[in-house]
């Protein structure tokens, strides 16, 4: 099996992750950014991540290939979640402080789908219109957004690290978890004890790195 994906999309996180956990035989093929056709010519759509199954059909939606990892071997054990609203809401305020940190950011950094120019560029020009500014002005209003972003992070008093929980996942994790993982990028961030716990502890048991080494 193959799945395309970008390193830093939390959507393809949500599939590797699962796949991590499971141990699933599955190959990682990063897509550059910026080629919308060969996400297209698969699924009709400007999706990612996709997955390639043994049959040589292409699935899209993030959660479903998640879902397929977890019962490829008939015995799931990602649990249902049960903090969806919470996470929603926590995600909608914190996100639009993380966007403005983490998009600039991306370009300063060695990531797989950014490895020509015209990958950096597609990005650039339709993030810099989403946040409203250019990632220079972002980058530069850095302090302002890390201050906001800390006091999110510090509403996560509900958050709790897999070792308390006997390792068992849920998909609040797997909704949650690569939104915070991607924070991990961003430098100065302060984070609550058992957030940073979780993000450990998370980062072990499904294979897939932080970016603290090499946070700007």
């Amino acid at each position: 099996m193959k799945l395309f994906v970008f390193d830093h999309c939390p959507f393809c996180i949500k599939a590797m992750m699962v796949a991590g956990l499971k141990k699933v035989d599955v190959e990682l093929v990063y897509l550059q950014n910026h080629d919308v056709e060969a996400r297209v010519e698969k699924v009709g759509a400007n999706l990612v991540p996709i997955l390639e199954t043994p049959d040589g059909s292409y699935m899209a939606e993030s959660l479903d290939i998640a879902a397929y990892f977890d019962n490829v071997d008939g015995q799931p054990i990602v649990a249902a979640g049960r903090q969806s609203d919470r996470i929603s809401s926590w995600m909608e305020v914190a996100g639009y402080f993380g966007s403005h940190l983490i998009y600039p950011r991306w370009m300063m950094i060695d990531l797989p789908e950014f490895q020509s120019e015209e990958a950096n560029a597609w990005f650039i020009k339709n993030k810099s219109a989403m946040i409203g500014m250019t990632f220079d002005e972002a980058f530069a209003n850095s302090e302002e957004y890390l201050a906001k972003l800390n006091v999110e992070l510090f509403k996560l008093d509900w958050l709790v690290p897999p070792s308390q929980r006997h390792n068992q996942l849920t998909y609040d994790d797997v909704n949650l978890f690569p939104f915070l993982r991607n924070y991990t990028v961003i430098k100065g961030l302060r984070y609550p004890g058992h957030v940073r716990q979780y993000l450990d502890e998370m980062s072990v048991l499904t294979g897939i790195a932080l970016y603290d080494s090499v946070a700007v």
